[in-house]
């Protein structure tokens, strides 16, 4: 066997700590970076910082519109949370015996944030104690609290007396009620479909979530990143960073920088990773400016009336028009929160993928979802389209091709039913 020694030259790319910190810092959100930044203040001597008086601005929480559809931003004061310990007070105000007490606090201790409750296995209380303290729960709850399934929870709310026929519907036909099975209801209880009708539109009057307000967490506000004003018909931004910590340079170590010894050398590190620092910040401000000002550009009509009007816009297409790689807008544009004149939203929302038109042009999804919503509000409940017809509207109308597969997954993206679950009763 002869060895022999032999050169080769090689191109790689090794992603220092430096380097890797810094694609890091791009991904905070601007309460984030001012965490981070405090954090190196206190593990760096050399950093020394000046707070700054600039605005800071605060938001009501970004929501998220069911299925991704985007961001609804049509805030409305909501009533008074009901607490936990609410119940349990008022379960010490209507009942003295101790045995109950102790029971209904187990009870309300164990409902989910909608009001249903979820009990360990073998939690060692017998059926019959436990439909009793149900029972006690409605006395002082909502109607249907401490239901253990939804059936249970709409039974809850239905009075027997009054409500005969939909308690029968809702106890003896559940399944077929959930499927609209209007007629098999009709045949098995033995009434006309008016009766089955009438009997639905008071079930529709139901709460599902009895106790949707039950949550013991704290609302929590956004730091708009980047606010979006409309000033004499032209869109102006900003970083909303005016309350970032200015970065110095404490002085008082300068003298013992250039010492040839480990105190020198220890300053010397830290000084470079000061040196690293501004120049990382400067680095992500400069980023989220170039591709604000693409957006600002290609998402004209979005900021101003909404997601509804949104263009179709790739990360690579922004990358490609700022010089950037397209994982870069990724990476800056994550956990940030945008201020528009149409409202707050995640900038993720600005990329929508496209969708092709007869015309040649582009047609964004969130567009496509927001047709496919109007069409459904507007269907003949009594005949309601199928995801076919839907697509075939899209085709005839718009010109827009939309496979029936497409339309059943921005259906289920929008928490819409499907045909035979949106179908009303034929009288």
């Amino acid at each position: 066997m002869q060895l022999t020694m032999t050169q080769r030259q090689e191109l790689k790319l090794i992603m220092t700590m430096e380097l890797r910190q810094a694609i890091e810092l791009l991904q905070y959100s601007t309460f984030e970076l001012e965490q981070f930044i405090r954090e190196q203040e206190a593990e760096n001597p050399l950093i020394e910082l000046k707070d700054r008086s600039g605005p800071v601005s605060y938001d009501a929480p970004v929501s998220k519109a069911a299925g991704g559809e985007g961001l609804r931003t049509d805030w409305l004061k909501a009533p008074d949370a009901l607490y936990r310990d609410d119940l349990v007070s008022m379960v010490r105000l209507n009942f003295s015996d101790e045995e109950s007490v102790l029971l209904l606090s187990y009870l309300i201790m164990n409902l989910d944030d909608n009001g249903y409750l979820t009990l360990p296995e073998n939690c060692g209380i017998g059926e019959e104690i436990l439909t009793a303290g149900i029972r006690m729960l409605q006395e002082i709850g909502p109607a249907g609290i401490g239901a253990r399934n939804l059936q249970e929870c709409l039974l809850l709310q239905l009075d027997e007396e009054e409500d005969q026929l939909a308690m029968q519907m809702v106890s003896h036909c559940f399944t077929l009620l959930t499927s609209r099975k209007w007629k098999e209801i009709a045949q098995a209880l033995q009434v006309t479909l008016a009766d089955v009708k009438s009997a639905f539109d008071r079930i529709r009057t139901l709460n599902p979530k009895p106790c949707s307000l039950i949550n013991d967490q704290q609302t929590d506000y956004t730091f708009p990143d980047v606010i979006v004003v409309e000033r004499e018909g032209n869109l102006e931004f900003s970083l909303n960073d005016g309350h970032l910590p200015e970065v110095k340079l404490n002085t008082d170590y300068l003298p013992y920088l250039d010492a040839k010894d480990e105190v020198g050398n220890y300053l010397a590190e830290r000084h470079k990773q000061y040196r690293w620092l501004l120049s990382s910040l400067e680095q992500r401000r400069e980023t989220l400016i170039k591709i604000i000002r693409v957006l600002a550009q290609k998402q004209q009509a979005f900021f101003i009336k909404g997601p509804e009007a949104l263009n179709p816009l790739t990360m690579r297409e922004v990358a490609e028009e700022i010089g950037m790689h397209e994982s870069t807008i990724s990476r800056a544009t994550a956990n940030k929160v945008i201020r528009t004149p149409a409202g707050t939203f995640e900038m993720k929302l600005l990329f929508s993928s496209k969708l092709e038109s007869d015309g040649g042009l582009s047609v964004s999804q969130n567009k496509v979802k927001t047709l496919l919503r109007q069409y459904i509000d507007q269907e003949n409940k009594h005949r309601p389209l199928s995801d076919q017809k839907l697509a075939e509207r899209f085709k005839k109308e718009h010109g827009i091709t939309v496979s029936r597969r497409t339309i059943s997954k921005y259906r289920d993206e929008l928490n819409i039913p499907s045909s035979s679950q949106r179908k009303d009763i034929i009288i």
